[in-house]
């Protein structure tokens, strides 16, 4: 053995004692997270795989930590399901969120479960407990040990819809010895950009193909966005900016700005948060404003279609509901991208465009590079340098009926364009598993 590998070894061996170490803590987390999102304090003997339903053999593995990674693998799921009609799905998570979003694409014979730690044990004890066929890890996970327990199973592992940043990359190269051993073991990578691909190749995975981003073949909910569509027609002429997904310092950003917008002049501001346990911190920073907010979630447990009257009158609205984006989409005229006005890398525009909501984006989009790119290149997004300047385009494209409609038709084409990662993907799995 070289010299490098027994480097590899004794890293990974530090690494699972590390974990084993700081497991207590992590279950302590859990039940303090668990006091807002009560999913947390659920199911807990799967994160160390000592309990849970066990997968029917032969199982298809899709890991989907949260909230994105699950909505883009609905896409995989439908169309691996097309290829192998009786296909059973082990399907697991990090977060609640993503957990909550994968029961809808369960079926008779499929199981849910939390992801366990990647300590040795208990990824051994989870590839002994479910001995999939294969196991498709969405977009961004690696994981040492159960890298390694699965090569030691003989289940071929993917990494699909899979993306790595040039910073992620550098990042990566500090903990070479961990990740080196991890990515090697990996059958295939299926990447969303050339430019993903060679960042890929270069970290050490040893089969790439370029497959286009699953994100383009999401369907918005038809339900969410006519719904959308008809709360914006309730609110007669006045316009709807929308604040996407928005990441923890980005409302105060806004809300500066908007304080230098006369009144007269404002649109009805809806902002909605990317992490549900910042709902009331962003509804109070709003009051704090000066704003009279209405929040979905109150005419949500009224049972109400449409909004009530006091929120049609009032400054700003809260989005603080889960898995509605649609329908936000549908209410907006434009919208200001989430993540990208701090350095967090930028959320996902593609839903929007194929709600032919035009965006605006600041500069940090590292996360979804090419989809930027591309949208701007089709009309369908501005970029701007911050968000003084994101608020005065998305106002200055409410200014122009004409100019405004154009971006929406131009949104909507884009999105349309780039489909068909999804059967792509699924032909590159069914190869593989022949």
């Amino acid at each position: 053995m070289t010299q490098e590998r027994l480097a590899e070894r004794l890293a990974r061996w530090v690494y699972g004692t590390l974990l084993r170490l700081l497991t207590p803590y992590y279950l302590l987390r859990l039940w303090r997270r668990g006091g807002a999102e009560p999913l947390y304090r659920a199911h807990w003997g799967e994160r160390l795989a000592l309990a849970g339903p066990t997968a029917a053999p032969g199982a298809i593995w899709v890991h989907a930590v949260s909230l994105g990674e699950t909505r883009a693998a609905a896409a995989l799921v439908d169309a691996l399901r097309e290829q192998r009609p009786g296909m059973r799905l082990l399907l697991t998570h990090g977060t609640a969120t993503g957990r909550e979003a994968g029961q809808a694409l369960l079926r008779a014979g499929d199981i849910q479960v939390w992801l366990p730690y990647d300590t040795p044990g208990a990824v051994r004890r989870f590839m002994q407990r479910h001995n999939p066929a294969i196991g498709l890890l969405m977009e961004t996970e690696i994981w040492p040990n159960l890298l390694h327990a699965a090569r030691r199973a003989g289940v071929p592992m993917v990494s699909a819809n899979a993306r790595l940043s040039a910073k992620s990359a550098r990042q990566g190269e500090r903990f070479r010895l961990l990740l080196a051993p991890a990515v090697r073991g990996l059958a295939l990578a299926l990447a969303q950009t050339e430019a993903d691909a060679q960042r890929l190749r270069a970290g050490g995975v040893p089969q790439v193909a370029v497959m286009g981003n699953l994100k383009y073949d999401l369907q918005p909910d038809a339900a969410l966005l006519a719904r959308g569509r008809a709360w914006r027609a309730a609110l007669g002429a006045r316009q709807v900016l929308l604040f996407a997904v928005s990441r923890e310092g980005e409302e105060a950003m806004l809300l500066q700005a908007w304080a230098q917008v006369p009144a007269a002049g404002r649109p009805l501001l809806l902002i909605v948060p990317r992490h549900p346990q910042r709902f009331d911190e962003v509804a109070a920073l709003m009051v704090a404003q000066g704003l009279s907010l209405a929040r979905r979630s109150q005419w949500l447990e009224n049972g109400q279609d449409l909004p009530p009257d006091a929120a049609l009158a009032a400054d700003a609205w809260l989005g603080d509901s889960m898995r509605e984006m649609a329908l936000y989409y549908g209410l907006a005229d434009v919208a200001l991208l989430g993540g990208s006005f701090a350095p967090l890398g930028g959320q996902n525009l593609i839903e929007a465009a194929a709600c032919a909501c035009p965006v605006v984006m600041g500069p940090h989009t590292f996360n979804f590079a090419e989809a930027a790119e591309l949208a701007l290149a089709a009309g369908a997004a501005q970029r701007v340098a911050d968000m003084s300047q994101g608020l005065a385009a998305a106002l200055a494209l409410l200014a122009e009926p004409g100019a405004l409609a154009r971006a929406g038709e131009q949104a909507e084409r884009f999105a349309a364009q780039h489909r068909g990662a999804a059967r792509r993907m699924a032909e590159a799995v069914e190869a593989l598993l022949r």
